[in-house]
């Protein structure tokens, strides 16, 4: 990830820079698109969720027990002098501010309350587009439906609508677009075509098998040692799996046949299965058990890698003490027992970019050795060596100090670090191949939109 971060101006993400916290995905990308580096007034508020009536919050990058704790209608004006004073900074110290909001506006059970929509607007003095997933079906409906719902000063700001992700012929189309336009005012000022393997994580995709590239590989042999070339990936996909835009990479590969694994069956020909990060790991080992997974992954013979809380489930035990992953006592107790390590989970999150080099590893593993890897951390638990297991003479080869642990065996790997297959050297030493620079692939998405709008319909938004 280091390489894609480009020099800029402003405060950033990188070590000892004064902001440094937690943004989302989506944000992440679009700085990297805009050449900004990514700065956590991007996104002040976050929300995250770890059960299904609960979310984390997350403000300036930082998380809020306080406001975690507070109704959501009460914690508006709580955030918003934050959220206002990271937005006029922005746009102090830049010439052209792109605000996504989140959700639609027009949610009126939630209009007294938004901070994430048309008071952002308001207070940037915004031109808007509203956009209509096409793709899902009752675009037109959605879009009269929002405009009408919204007040009269907020409906002037709306410069146009535009439909995304459609699918056929775009003349079948008319004469609808006149027709909102006579309704509204408002034209339809781009319609975007539906593009698989665009390079980017799927917003709502997880499971779509579509975006899978199939090209061979290189043959066998070229680009690494031994253990390189897996063709066939299973990620487990737990309920409230995390950071899944950091296995876009491995859905880019050429050759590589990549699965989402939510049974036994799902793991069948595998040659590697890969834990992700979890938003509640004890909730998610829970599920794991219950779907039996964790006997599938115990007795899969070939790669298991676990990344944060997958790491954390491979060790021998979770402990948590404060109350972090649970409320009761669920989030103590066994993990798959693959690796002799316990974790302990602590109120105080790491958050932090970093850079390292992987040791000697053995087995399935061993193309990694000596390969510098950079990515990132976010984690509540630290993990060490188990000690009792330790004094029976089972310990796990710490590969990476403090990030990154390997079975005697060498088939089970698990660290910290997260954007493990978004560095090229991960991707040639364990795959022989290279994906498309981030670079390249927002530039093919930008040239896309481009031809998708009408003439000078973006140029005239960032010129007022």
């Amino acid at each position: 990830m280091d390489s894609l971060l480009l020099p800029h101006a402003g405060e950033g993400w990188g070590e000892g820079a004064a902001l440094l916290g937690e943004i989302g995905s989506a944000q992440y990308f679009q700085a990297l698109a805009a050449r900004a580096v990514p700065d956590v007034r991007m996104n002040p508020l976050l929300l995250k969720p770890e059960a299904d009536t609960h979310s984390q919050v997350v403000l300036m990058g930082q998380v809020s027990r306080e406001l975690t704790d507070l109704p959501w209608r009460g914690r508006s004006e709580r955030v918003w002098p934050q959220i206002t004073a990271a937005l006029d900074a922005l746009r102090a110290e830049n010439d052209v501010v792109v605000i996504e909001g989140a959700g639609s506006p027009a949610e009126i059970n939630l209009m007294g309350s938004d901070v994430v929509n048309l008071r952002v607007a308001r207070g940037a003095d915004a031109r808007c587009l509203l956009v209509a997933d096409i793709d899902r079906g009752g675009a037109f409906a959605h879009l009269y439906g929002t405009w009408a719902l919204l007040p009269e000063a907020d409906r002037a700001r709306i410069a146009g609508f535009v439909l995304n992700k459609f699918r056929g012929d775009a003349t079948l189309l008319a004469p609808a677009p006149e027709q909102l336009q006579q309704l509204t005012g408002v034209p339809t000022v781009a319609v975007v075509p539906m593009r698989f393997g665009h390079g980017l994580p799927e917003e709502d995709g997880v499971f779509d098998d579509r975006v899978i590239a199939t090209l061979p590989l290189p043959p066998a042999g070229e680009g690494g040692g031994e253990g390189v070339h897996p063709r066939h990936i299973a990620i487990v996909a737990y309920p409230r799996i995390s950071n899944l835009d950091e296995f876009q990479p491995l859905k880019n590969l050429p050759g590589v046949h990549l699965v989402w694994a939510r049974t036994p069956s799902d793991l069948h020909g595998a040659d590697t299965v890969i834990l992700p990060g979890s938003k509640a790991t004890a909730a998610d080992l829970a599920w794991l058990r219950a779907q039996g997974l964790d006997a599938a992954i115990a007795a899969h013979g070939g790669r298991v890698l676990g990344i944060c809380g997958g790491l954390q489930m491979l060790g021998e035990a979770l402990i948590d003490l404060h109350g972090v992953e649970s409320q009761g006592a669920e989030g103590n107790g066994p993990g798959l027992g693959l690796l002799p390590l316990v974790t302990s989970f602590d109120p105080v999150k790491t958050v932090r970019r970093t850079s390292a080099s992987f040791d000697q590893l053995t087995g399935p593993w061993s193309a990694l050795s000596g390969v510098p890897v950079s990515g990132y951390e976010i984690h509540s638990g630290q993990t060490a060596q188990h000690p009792a297991m330790a004094a029976k003479g089972d310990v796990a080869r710490e590969v990476i100090p403090g990030l990154a642990w390997q079975n005697v065996a060498g088939n089970v790997l698990g660290v910290y670090l997260h954007g493990l297959f978004e560095d090229a050297a991960v991707l040639q030493a364990l795959f022989g191949a290279e994906v498309p620079t981030l670079d390249a692939v927002f530039d093919g998405l930008a040239d896309a939109l481009a031809g998708a709008c009408a003439p000078g319909v973006l140029d005239a938004l960032i010129a007022r």
